[in-house]
């Protein structure tokens, strides 16, 4: 490509800033949901393994679209742009049944709050792909991690609204959280689309011929297909052994944050709201580090503080373990903690905000949005994986075996990553 293109992407930080207003919406809803809905599901007396599997249907829709929804709107041409109509529907809907979830628990009506969970997951999954494929839309590729960094840091700052609002929201009235999430996850995402505004070759006027759904429909299934071989393709598996990393993490993130409210209610003997606080401070030091954690990833590359990352969170979640064993005193215990869990939050940042840009840098322009959708698969399988086989593990041996098990995916993580050879920006500013 000629010097001086009009396709070569501007970095702007302002533009990035409010982009990062999406991921703050975002952010908002998943902690609230993870840590609070497995304890209304308890009113209903179901078992830990039980529990799982009703917290995977979401994910099983999100599974399917994910992908779908990448690729589509990487075709979606409209005045408004290719990502922006799926916010526009989207963030409304998923907005408005998330704030019915106490409703349905107050009704104690179980297929009710089933259905609900399931419709909100779709409503998010609608707009979520969209969203993500919007950083590297405006990002060009040398820029990637710190952008991810940033709108990391905007995702922290969600999650910390969440957890830290939370609490005191929670012992009000179980109910608020919810509906002050839903506002505002509805506000932060209406920012993006007032704000942030999409090149104008994927806009097509009033009146212009665009793409017919039925044919972008058919040609995302085709993307998708050709994605999935990309997967298998390549002589050195390195997208195969980034996405089993990425598959292998969530699954240890994902029981830790599914069942931890749990853990510390039915096993140490703190509260829910105690639990998602400690969780809480978990997302506090992710904040802090991801924007420090994008400038590492370029300057000794991505795969490297991955690395780093892993073994740091592995040996916090080994240290969680050998202290719940080892401490009886509650409130030392919890304490305990909350240290340990501000430290794991920086590995986690080493390993979140260098991953999505390592992923799409493996692709062209025109597949991110299908690449951003193989990450949500991967990343969306463990979510399916992870909450049922840990209420399994609950259920049979004890609480302890969720740590066991989550340390045991994150050092499957860690040796995954190290065949992974492509998606370094390193690495490709050096070729």
């Amino acid at each position: 490509m000629a010097k001086g293109t009009s396709s070569k992407k501007e970095f702007k930080m302002s533009r990035l800033l409010l982009l990062g207003f999406g991921f703050l919406g975002i952010s908002i809803v998943w902690p609230l949901y993870n840590a609070y809905v497995p304890i209304f599901l308890k009113d209903f007396n179901l078992s830990s393994t039980a529990i799982g599997f009703v917290m995977t249907i979401d994910n099983i829709f999100a599974i399917i679209l994910l992908p779908l929804l990448g690729a589509l709107s990487d075709q979606t041409r409209t005045r408004f742009g290719r990502r922006m109509p799926y916010i526009l529907i989207g963030a409304p809907l998923a907005a408005l049944t998330f704030s019915l979830i106490p409703l349905t628990r107050s009704w104690h009506v179980l297929w009710l709050m089933m259905l609900n969970i399931i419709f909100m997951n779709f409503f998010m999954a609608l707009f979520r792909s969209p969203v993500i494929a919007l950083m590297p839309d405006i990002t060009p590729p040398e820029k990637r991690s710190q952008a991810n960094g940033v709108i990391n840091f905007m995702g922290g700052v969600g999650a910390l609204l969440a957890y830290f609002g939370g609490k005191p929201l929670y012992d009000a009235d179980f109910g608020l959280p919810f509906y002050v999430g839903a506002i505002l996850m509805l506000i932060a995402c209406m920012l993006v689309v007032a704000f942030v505004k999409e090149d104008e070759k994927y806009r097509v006027k009033t009146g212009e011929e665009g793409l017919k759904f039925s044919n972008v429909y058919k040609k995302s299934y085709l993307d998708i297909k050709s994605n999935m071989k990309d997967v298998f393709a390549s002589k050195d598996h390195s997208l195969l052994m980034m996405l089993l990393s990425i598959l292998f993490w969530f699954i240890g993130y994902n029981a830790i944050e599914t069942f931890f409210t749990s853990y510390a209610k039915y096993r140490i003997g703190i509260s829910e709201s105690t639990g998602a606080l400690i969780l809480g401070v978990f997302s506090l030091t992710f904040m802090l580090f991801s924007i420090p954690a994008g400038f590492i990833g370029a300057k000794i590359g991505r795969k490297k503080t991955m690395t780093i990352g892993l073994i740091l969170l592995f040996l916090v979640i080994l240290l969680t373990l050998l202290m719940g064993l080892g401490i009886e005193d509650k409130n030392l215990l919890t304490m305990v903690f909350f240290i340990i869990f501000a430290i794991g939050g920086f590995g986690w940042a080493m390993i979140n905000v260098n991953s999505l840009p390592t992923i799409v840098d493996m692709t062209t322009e025109e597949k991110v949005g299908g690449y951003t959708g193989l990450y949500y698969l991967f990343s969306m399988s463990a979510n399916i994986i992870a909450p049922p086989l840990a209420g399994l593990f609950i259920d049979k041996v004890s609480y302890d075996t969720l740590l066991i098990l989550s340390c045991v995916f994150f050092g499957l993580a860690l040796i995954t990553l190290q065949f992974v050879k492509r998606g370094d920006v390193k690495i490709k500013m050096a070729q």
